[in-house]
């Protein structure tokens, strides 16, 4: 047989192999062209809006592309790559493999051989990731919330909401399992706002891992309480309830998880005061705003080898969202607590991605002179004359 001949009997094998639905992929490979950092190309069979299509992946050496063509036109477009540029290519079938190969000496050879077992293409095209809040009709909560419909789909204007609180989800996961078994009875979260992620929590901890908590979110606007209390009863969430009130005023003794995200400015002290003075096992909080540190640096217009940077201010502000949430770790260890600061949300949700965790040790009093130490250069060398945490824990010196 001719190359020709060759390559037309694969064509043959590829149009056949889609027409019964055998087809599960193909991977063109040992690329010989002009474009330097192409590798591989993979091709599988999706389904996009109900009409069958080949996917094309070209894999190059630091990204990759994505297109997508009919099954005729991405028939033809295989033979033609496997024609000049690529010089093996196989074919995928629920039924064998045919691998397609170019020698040095100019010649086309064709071999196959038989698969075991049973294999079903998959036509998802794109692969639904795992989540661990999943929707669902019986999830009445993201339907009353608007993220999903009567049927529990996901609306496409709500698809960067569900992926924020599984993101939530997916970095509390850890840290919950890793708490002793059974001592996490009573969660705050402290400026629910809706509740999405209030929500998300509870049905993650009552319903996933089987914990029975009582969570409370703790809320101002008396709007939201009432709404989120409605949904919580409606879902049978009997351990969920919503409190009217700011952070100051709630009553937070006894609590083992005390959450808050993106209360702003000194709120975010506020909470972590209180989760301190509780005893709480696990502090986590996403400030929001950074006015109190802020003020207090340019009040004290300090001169020092990065004074340089607070006369534009957008440097000014990041500057005080390190320095304040630095300071906030610095008070959370002295208390006992072993403290990481980790990317929350991506910009896309949020501009606020800063998230604090502070998880229950042993109090160690040897650090303690230390920590006050360097909470005391951080103060001189900005400039700062307080930071409301400290000032609440009764630590100002």
């Amino acid at each position: 047989m001719s190359n020709q001949d060759h390559i037309q009997q694969f064509q043959q094998e590829l149009t056949e192999s889609i027409s019964t639905g055998t087809f599960i992929k193909t991977s063109l490979g040992n690329y010989q062209g002009n474009e330097k950092e192409l590798k591989n190309i993979y091709v599988r069979r999706v389904k996009i809006k109900r009409t069958d299509m080949l996917s094309f992946t070209y894999r190059y050496k630091t990204r990759d592309i994505f297109k997508n063509y009919s099954l005729d036109e991405g028939v033809r477009m295989i033979a033609q790559l496997i024609s000049n540029d690529f010089k093996v290519c196989t074919l995928f079938t629920t039924q064998k493999e045919l691998i397609l190969e170019h020698h040095l000496k100019g010649g086309i050879a064709i071999r196959e051989s038989l698969v075991k077992g049973t294999v079903v293409p998959d036509l998802a095209h794109n692969k639904e990731k795992k989540r661990l809040i999943k929707p669902a009709v019986d999830r009445n909560y993201l339907h009353d919330l608007n993220i999903t419909d009567g049927q529990g789909e996901v609306f496409k204007n709500a698809q960067d909401k569900y992926k924020q609180i599984n993101q939530y989800i997916e970095l509390l996961s850890p840290m919950l399992k890793e708490l002793p078994a059974g001592s996490l009875k009573k969660v705050a979260d402290m400026g629910s706002g809706k509740g999405y992620l209030t929500f998300a929590l509870y049905d993650y901890l009552q319903n996933v891992l089987g914990q029975d908590v009582q969570v409370t979110g703790v809320e101002y606007r008396e709007d939201l309480v009432n709404l989120c209390n409605r949904i919580a009863v409606k879902s049978g969430f009997t351990g969920l309830s919503f409190a009217e009130g700011s952070i100051q005023e709630f009553d937070a003794s006894s609590t083992d998880l005390l959450i808050a995200l993106h209360a702003c400015d000194t709120a975010t002290d506020d909470a972590i005061f209180k989760g301190i003075k509780a005893g709480a096992k696990l502090i986590v909080v996403a400030p929001c705003c950074h006015k109190q540190i802020r003020k207090e640096i340019v009040k004290g217009k300090k001169k020092n080898e990065l004074d340089f940077l607070i006369r534009h201010g957008i440097f000014l502000e990041r500057q005080a969202e390190m320095v304040t949430d630095g300071m906030r770790a610095l008070i959370l260890e002295y208390f006992g607590y072993k403290t990481k600061v980790m990317q929350f949300i991506s910009d896309a949700h949020t501009p606020k991605n800063v998230l604090v965790v502070g998880v229950k040790t042993k109090d160690s009093p040897d650090i303690r002179k230390e920590v006050l130490e360097k909470i005391r250069e951080t103060k001189a060398y900005f400039g700062i004359g307080h930071h409301h945490l400290e000032r609440l824990l009764g630590l100002e010196a």
